[in-house]
């Protein structure tokens, strides 16, 4: 024997049909944002950003002797996976894609040159130089050009970035990226391309004050 429908909505309590109702309107309600198909909505409940940071104080000045000569552009895809002993991604574990952009300068330090290291002829007409050799910056890290391309983690992984400070940290990624980066400036002509740059500079200076013949090498 079966019981009419009009008969179980009868018996159901007021209590129940709030939650049923409220329970509904929360499911559409998140569904609208999953998937867009309330128009209107991320508009509605959109975030509004503030900057509020204080003024910028300076610390300190230093004054640069460095000739910076080159510049190179460099770019890495970063694959960090990271898993868990006796449990599987699904559960424990992350593999993030990201590519990073950045440059890395070459320079010679004009400050290392001494009395020693520069010789002039009598009748200012011949200069030789002795320079130390072009050395690489710090690898600078681009935003603009860096992004995380996919983010794969596990369950437990999903809930410890509720309860964290800093959910979905790319710290990892970017030191990677920064490494990488600067063992490919190492691996390239960027210092010898930055020592021409440094000899055609000082040649154009010297010539342009009246010495015809303008020397320069380079040593420790």
């Amino acid at each position: 024997m079966t019981t009419p429908i009009k008969r179980i909505n009868k018996r159901m309590p007021g209590w129940a049909k709030v939650v049923s109702a409220l329970v509904l309107v929360l499911v559409v309600f998140f569904a609208g944002i999953r998937f867009s198909v309330l128009p209107g909505l991320k508009d509605l409940f959109g975030t509004e950003t503030n900057d509020r940071s204080g003024p910028a104080l300076l610390q300190s000045i230093q004054d640069m002797s460095r000739y910076d000569a080159a510049s190179g552009n460099f770019q890495i895809v970063v694959d960090l996976e990271k898993d868990a002993k006796l449990l599987p991604d699904a559960i424990r574990g992350s593999r993030t894609l990201y590519v990073g952009a950045g440059t890395v300068d070459a320079y010679v330090d004009l400050g290392k040159v001494g009395e020693d290291d520069v010789t002039v002829d009598d009748d200012r007409t011949s200069a030789t130089l002795r320079l130390p050799h072009a050395a690489l910056g710090k690898p600078s890290l681009d935003p603009d050009r860096s992004y995380a391309v996919s983010k794969q983690r596990g369950l437990l992984d999903r809930l410890g970035d509720l309860f964290s400070d800093n959910p979905n940290s790319e710290q990892a990624v970017q030191k990677l990226a920064v490494k990488h980066i600067g063992d490919a400036a190492k691996d390239s002509e960027l210092t010898a391309r930055a020592e021409t740059n440094t000899t055609g500079m000082l040649e154009g200076l010297l010539h342009s004050l009246g010495f015809r013949e303008v020397k320069v090498t380079y040593g420790a």
